[in-house]
């Protein structure tokens, strides 16, 4: 199932930077675009060309404790196995930005968040993947933000709060994740789309053009299928980090909503 729509391009958009949640799918989303990766790319093209750089936070970063990458200049890691060999040649060579780690660590700990910086993360797949698609040159400095362990919907919320002010400095906070993420049917073959991860989609859809905050942060108890569309919950937590970013008065305008192998959505959006 394949649903477009044309997002707002960033140069119709003035002063403040939307926040951005992008769901990465699996690896071979690098090598296997579909329709979210040309749609991803057309907005990318209208980001402006002043723009300092991306934090944004994968799922393929848990930590302990919440941390930032302060690494320069970053390595791709290639973080999985049994993918075609083409998979592992890519490269996403975009630099770090220490000074802009800095900053995320100042505005976390400002907030009471005890953040500490990491000078030897690489990339991992959940940012390179949907970067390669987003901004193919490679040339926007990226600082990624931990998921931290133990952290739920409400804590990381709180996170995208704390960090929501460099919107108006020319940083895009991102989160990457997956709108539906059950990996134990990822295995069976193409498909039909399973209904199930369309209800839970449009659900979460339209909860988020409803700005209904509190119902998206107990998602878990009122979406239909939750568990079954996050068996855990750490592929869906980064949509909270955009939303925190964006605010409460923030509403989706969407850059697609395909699903690949029948049970992953790709559903990715601004929040404006």
């Amino acid at each position: 199932m394949t649903t477009l729509t044309t997002a707002t391009p960033v140069s119709a958009l003035t002063g403040t930077l939307p926040a951005l949640f992008v769901s990465h799918g699996a690896p071979l989303f690098a090598l296997e675009p579909g329709t979210t990766g040309p749609a991803l790319a057309a907005w990318g093209a209208t980001l402006p060309d002043g723009l300092r750089g991306i934090v944004m936070m994968s799922p393929h970063w848990m930590a302990r404790r919440p941390a930032v990458m302060t690494n320069p200049q970053p390595e791709t890691w290639h973080d999985f196995g049994g993918f075609p060999q083409a998979l592992y040649a890519l490269q996403y060579p975009a630099p770090g930005h220490p000074a802009l780690a800095a900053e995320v660590l100042a505005a976390l700990q400002a907030a009471g968040v005890d953040a500490v910086g990491d000078e030897n993360r690489p990339l991992d797949h959940g940012t390179w993947v949907p970067l390669m698609h987003l901004l193919p040159q490679a040339n926007v400095p990226v600082v990624q933000l931990a998921l931290p362990l133990g952290y739920g919907p409400r804590e990381v919320y709180a996170l995208g709060q704390a960090l929501a002010g460099l919107r108006q400095q020319g940083v895009l906070l991102a989160g990457s994740g997956s709108m539906t993420h059950n990996l134990a049917e990822f295995f069976g073959g193409h498909r039909e789309v399973a209904p199930y991860v369309t209800e839970f989609s449009r659900w979460i859809e339209d909860r988020l053009v409803a700005g209904d905050l509190e119902a998206l942060l107990d998602y878990r108890n009122q979406a239909p299928h939750a568990h079954r569309a996050h068996p855990t919950e750490d592929h869906f937590l980064p949509l909270f980090f955009a939303l925190g970013a964006a605010g409460p008065d923030a509403r989706p305008d969407y850059l697609s909503r395909e699903v690949m192998y029948s049970m992953l959505a790709m559903d990715s959006f601004t929040l404006q």
